[in-house]
């Protein structure tokens, strides 16, 4: 079959112009292909060989990745691909070879072009040779005459620290796809960051076996193998994938010990692109963020906050001294211009998309917080101490009497809740200047920021630093990592998010204490979302429900 070999060249030329890192070749089908006649998969053929299931990437009005992964120790497997409209495979619509080796861990991806709009579609993988076909996975296009979305949106899966009952509940669901916002896996060895299961390997992951057996780990997870199975996803990466905290050229969990940091990164980012492809890194597995038109409803623009241009995150310690805290060289560096989240390229991509995306609803699709949680700069230095408390306490009592007009207030009062600072300098917030200049984008289109990383469910008015509201950020709870509650108790947590409420001017509401996912019903007209949790992650037998609900 005809692999688009103009294509495939001038990517290659440009990627190698550019430094971009190139994959071993996937496949890529269009609907110019030669297809010549295929053996036929025997009636007799067992699900051997083909234990991590099926999965399927990036669905849009015309297009759809599907992947399998082979066990093998041969030179090169060759696999027969099949998608069609019914679960029988009656009516195919598209099929081919494709020929996979230990380069990518014997993982296959097909970037299937050129469909027509709203198809159901299944597709399956399947070796002649060893009479070894895959289960059967289901997928879809979508397209014009579309009129609602359904998308799941989840982040933070950490095998060590339960069950992944919330993927259960996301395939339980009516959801159309999965939008995953990162921390997919977990680096991290036994007994450091939870120890309910155990990982494999053993010890923190750092070479490109120990990315791939780790991943190997997660998609053999039944529950996360029958979500794959059954919807599409579409995903970005954050730290985790590569280690915690990681920056464009460094993380805080990566030591001199532990080899070099730019070998360790790649070797992470090439797995990724084996277990977790994408229209943009199935090329360069470097470059994740894109934009996805699902019908006419939504611009589904991905992005990248970790790990292509993020500088290196401010620390508080580093303005602290004996003499106290450096407010004026910390706002100093906070505001300072130069300072990025996003690179200046993704950065100008971004720009240009904003200002053409025409579709109903501009969703961005990214990790960490975009909105303004700006705390009373006391508690970030009492967290964790026992005087954290009562300081909350006494804030929550101050800005009561200020909003009621209370003139006996001292000045010394006022000043405790209007000292304010970032709560979390690794998000949007440490990045004063640049979200600036990305909030402004949006004014004049109706547009959805969703977040993930902090293990907690949120939703925040995005405004300017003028107080001009530009767009709605909703963001996830996790699948499994601890929240909140982990540090205060389930009690102490709840009492935390309603008090942040209060505190924080631009933050509507918050949960600190369960673990689930959202669920957004997208209209022309509106966004609805649904905040889902699951009663238990350490347990197999669980409810779910729905605590929050919001339309836009």
């Amino acid at each position: 079959m005809a692999t688009n070999l103009k294509r495939r060249n001038f990517l290659k030329n440009s990627l190698l112009a550019t430094g971009g890192i190139l994959l071993a070749p996937n496949f890529i089908s269009c609907s110019s292909d030669d297809v010549n006649t295929l053996p036929s998969i025997p009636s007799d053929a067992t699900e051997k060989n083909f234990d991590l299931g099926v999965a399927s990437f990036d669905p849009t009005n015309s297009q759809v990745i599907i992947w399998t992964r082979y066990t093998s120790q041969q030179t090169s497997i060759k696999l027969r691909w099949q998608l069609a409209n019914d679960e029988a495979f009656t009516n195919i619509v598209r099929e081919g070879e494709v020929e996979t080796d230990a380069s990518r861990d014997y993982t296959v991806a097909i970037e299937i072009k050129d469909l027509a709009q709203n198809l159901k579609l299944y597709y399956r993988f399947a070796n002649i040779d060893d009479k070894a076909t895959s289960v059967v996975g289901k997928t879809l296009t979508f397209g014009a005459s579309t009129t609602e979305l359904k998308l799941a949106v989840a982040s933070c899966s950490n095998y060590a620290y339960g069950y992944f009952n919330v993927y259960e509940a996301i395939n339980l669901s009516d959801a159309d796809v999965v939008v995953h916002l990162g921390d997919y896996i977990y680096e991290y060895g036994e007994d450091t960051y939870g120890s309910f299961r155990d990982p494999d390997p053993t010890g923190e992951i750092l070479s490109l076996d120990d990315y791939r057996r780790r991943y190997r780990q997660y998609r053999s997870d039944e529950q996360l193998k029958s979500l794959h199975q059954n919807k599409p996803f579409i995903c970005v990466w954050d730290d985790h994938e590569v280690t915690n905290d990681a920056y464009v050229d460094g993380a805080e969990n990566h030591q001199d010990n532990e080899g070099d940091y730019e070998e360790r990164k790649q070797s992470a980012l090439q797995v990724y692109s084996e277990y977790l492809p994408n229209m943009t890194n199935i090329e360069n597995n470097a470059i994740i963020y894109r934009n996805l038109q699902l019908g006419n409803l939504v611009d589904l623009i991905m992005l990248d906050t970790r790990i292509v241009g993020r500088d290196k995150q401010l620390d508080y310690a580093d303005f602290t001294s004996a003499s106290g805290f450096d407010g004026v060289a910390f706002q100093q560096a906070w505001t300072d211009p130069s300072r990025t989240l996003l690179g200046s390229q993704q950065k100008t991509w971004l720009k240009n998309e904003m200002a053409t995306a025409s579709s109903s609803w501009q969703i961005i699709g990214q990790q960490v917080l975009m909105g303004k949680m700006l705390i009373p700069a006391e508690l970030i230095q009492l967290f964790g101490t026992a005087q954290f408390q009562v300081a909350l306490g006494e804030l929550v009592q101050i800005k009561g009497r200020l909003a009621q007009g209370d003139s006996t207030l001292t000045q010394e009062e006022i000043a405790r809740v209007q000292t304010v600072i970032p709560y979390n300098l690794d998000a949007w917030d440490g990045y004063f200047s640049e979200r600036e200049e990305v909030l402004a984008t949006f004014k004049g289109k109706k547009v959805v920021v969703l977040a993930g990383d902090t293990h907690n469910a949120w939703q925040s008015d995005l405004k300017t630093a003028f107080g001009e509201k530009v767009g709605d950020e909703l963001a996830t709870s996790s699948v499994s990592s601890p929240g909140f509650e982990s540090f205060v108790g389930a009690d102490g947590a709840q009492q935390l998010g309603g008090a942040l409420e209060f505190l924080i001017d631009d933050l509507n509401f918050t949960n600190l204490v369960d673990r689930g996912f959202m669920k957004l019903t997208v209209t022309a007209g509106a966004v609805k979302t649904d905040w889902t949790y699951v009663s238990s992650v350490t347990e197999k037998t669980y409810t779910t429900s729905v605590k929050n609900t919001l339309t836009i």
